[in-house]
């Protein structure tokens, strides 16, 4: 899955989409002119995220990959990490000759949920009970 990303990438950086034409299963080479992925994918940087980090990032699953029993297309879901955007993925891979080739693709760059904050408490002070303020004694007649 990241060498799908990672040709995307250099698709994007270059402006060539050829080669991920030419890595993709048949039906999805007759289905899109290296132009029309170039257009159907303008969008990912205009929106600020950089495909790069998919080298370095562990994809997040958020369903499991799953083969669907009628078209034996592997199908994957999840999303990289990212701040302030993370991307939405969903591949579909079709199996060519024993080899997974890409079908389907579809990325969405997303607001990332701010990451949780702690609240630092400051220590707690230790308790010395020499130190601590005696009680006021009442006053003697």
């Amino acid at each position: 899955m990241t060498t799908t990303f990672l040709t995307l990438n250099d698709a994007l950086q270059t402006g060539n989409f050829t080669v991920l034409r030419d890595v993709a299963a048949p039906d999805f080479r007759e289905a899109n002119t290296a132009a029309r992925l170039s257009e159907v994918f303008a969008s990912i940087p205009k929106q600020g995220f950089d495909l790069t980090v998919v080298a370095l990032l562990v994809p997040q699953i958020s369903e499991p990959p799953a083969i669907d029993p009628k078209t034996s297309m592997l199908r994957l879901k999840g999303f990289f990490p990212g701040q302030p955007l993370r991307l939405d993925f969903e591949v579909l891979y079709q199996p060519v000759a024993g080899r997974w080739r890409l079908y389907g693709l579809s990325l969405r760059p997303t607001a990332s949920a701010p990451a949780p904050t702690a609240a630092i408490a400051p220590p707690a002070a230790a308790v010395n009970p020499a130190a601590a303020p005696k009680k006021a004694e009442p006053a003697k007649k």
